[in-house]
């Protein structure tokens, strides 16, 4: 375990390092949500239009962030190698993240993964000794790896509440917590080691000023850390081996950028061509009379040229002068553009075209299933990584009840996932009758092909189970079965011949 001053200081590094993520992540989320400033236009274009656009945006990066995790839902969480349909402990396990609602918490998490680079998900137990999921977002969590081993070394969190801001250091024996006044979002405190107060921007330790907080009901500072490991799972989005994980809207926001300043173009000239401009010819520019405070005239000033051009005017004051005509714009160039940057973020991010453009419909079920190959295909790349985290969160959440073996298999446990593809009841109804014909179990098909929860799988087998001991349905199903003519005559009604003797197959074969 670290001494006090260690402790604080690898916090305060940490703390560091998560304040210069965070303007990126903001970013990010701002462009998600469609609050996009224009960006790209020129000096002398913004002095005239740019207020008129303030707010608008054509949303796209909404769209491309959202596509993937709606498609990543978890529905189970299998360990050990049984074939059970739902083991005891896998039981437990899944009743505890139930009780935590993790199948929202996960949701949020990868959406925000998708968007923001990453996201965590932290693990505690409560007075009771029940498991305790919160998801985390990456702007106030961060988690430290050894660089050797790769294994989780302290995270930290921190955050801040009204007028004070509370950080938080885990280590894998103990909890160390700190807290700060802070106005207007700034400490009140910070200086140097060698005693010079300076500001936030200036301190590399976000201005220090941190003093112990001993949390409602821990009896000692710092606390113990029972479950022996740093309790934070790390939800990365498609991690390279080497850098920062991979936003999937990150390369969208700049042809984001240049689209709504397409459209603010499109707006501008369409404005300009639905209102006729105005030539005089043959004389100056009007001048503005100067008033003295009596309100007498002693002077005249021209009218700024400013002016003229908003009120669509135009002075020519050469007598020969002459004006053929004024084409309006061509409106169809700027949406022609706009189609073609829509498109290219549909093919880098891999975002079916269905969900960009609006002009596919009526296609069959083999087209959708290519169209949605891009967009499976990343998803399947970021389940494993995910993956990971739940894995760690499942075993997280059997330590807190004390069990170590479970925890252990959890390390090596399987996640359910629903069916990141789009395909109709037809074609799944279709599969599922193929799969039983070549001999696979009901359970298998509601799981790979319905991907259906346990829970939900449990009770559907269950209803199987009543129906097939039901002495009514059995009754009904003998009388029908009875009611069912043989095979040759029924072969004679549809004017069809019995097969002969000596065409059917022996029931001993003879020498």
């Amino acid at each position: 375990m670290l001494d006090a001053k260690t402790a604080l200081a690898t916090a305060e590094t940490l703390y560091t390092q998560l304040t210069t993520r965070r303007q990126a992540i903001e970013k990010a989320e701002r462009y998600h949500r469609g609050d996009q400033p224009l960006a790209f236009a020129s000096d002398e274009w913004k002095t005239f239009h740019r207020a008129r656009y303030v707010g608008f945006s054509d949303n796209w990066c909404g769209v491309v962030g959202s596509a993937p995790s709606e498609r990543m839902k978890i529905t189970g969480f299998r360990i050990g190698d049984d074939t059970d349909p739902l083991s005891d402990d896998e039981r437990a396990l899944w009743h505890d993240w139930e009780l935590n609602d993790g199948s929202i918490q996960s949701s949020q998490g990868i959406l925000t993964s998708t968007i923001a680079k990453r996201s965590f998900a932290m693990v505690w137990g409560n007075r009771d000794d029940e498991p305790m999921l919160s998801w985390e977002h990456p702007s106030q969590v961060i988690v430290s790896h050894d660089p050797e081993t790769r294994e989780k070394r302290f995270g930290v969190k921190a955050w801040a509440d009204d007028d004070r801001e509370f950080l938080t250091l885990y280590e894998p024996d103990a909890v160390w917590k700190w807290e700060r006044k802070i106005i207007g979002g700034l400490p009140t405190t910070g200086r140097t080691e060698s005693g010079i107060y300076v500001s936030v921007s200036a301190s590399s330790f976000g201005g220090g000023g941190w003093t112990v907080r001993q949390g409602t009901g821990d009896d000692t500072w710092p606390i113990k850390n029972p479950l022996g490991r740093v309790p934070i799972a790390e939800f990365p989005n498609r991690p390279p081996l080497k850098g920062e994980p991979i936003s999937d809207i990150e390369g969208t926001m700049a042809m984001q950028d240049a689209i709504n300043l397409l459209w603010a173009y499109l707006f501008t000239a369409a404005d300009h061509a639905s209102m006729p401009a105005r030539v005089v010819m043959g004389q100056g520019p009007p001048k503005i009379p100067v008033l003295d405070a009596q309100g007498k005239q002693i002077g005249e000033k021209a009218i700024e040229n400013e002016a003229l051009t908003k009120g669509r005017m135009l002075w020519l004051t050469g007598q020969s002068t002459t004006i053929s005509q004024w084409d309006a714009a061509k409106l169809d160039i700027f949406t022609n553009v706009i189609n073609i940057a829509v498109r290219h973020i549909a093919a880098q991010t891999r975002t079916p075209i269905y969900l960009i453009h609006g002009e596919l419909g009526n296609v069959n079920g083999e087209t959708l299933t290519g169209l949605d190959a891009p967009l499976v295909s990343k998803v399947s790349e970021a389940k494993p990584f995910h993956a990971a985290g739940l894995r760690d969160v499942f075993a997280m959440m059997a330590l807190v009840r004390g069990n170590k073996s479970v925890a252990e298999a959890a390390r090596v446990g399987q996640v359910g996932w629903s069916k990141p593809f789009v395909q109709s009841e037809s074609i799944i109804a279709d599969a599922a009758i193929k799969s039983k014909q070549v001999g696979l179990p009901l359970q298998t098909i509601l799981e790979d092909l319905y991907g259906y929860s346990q829970k939900r799988i449990d009770q559907i087998m269950e209803q199987v189970r009543e129906e097939s001991q039901d002495p009514y349905l059995a009754a009904i199903g003998a009388k029908d079965q009875a009611a069912m003519p043989a095979k040759p005559a029924m072969q004679a009604m549809q004017g069809k011949p019995a097969m002969p003797a000596s065409d059917q197959a022996p029931d001993t074969v003879q020498e």
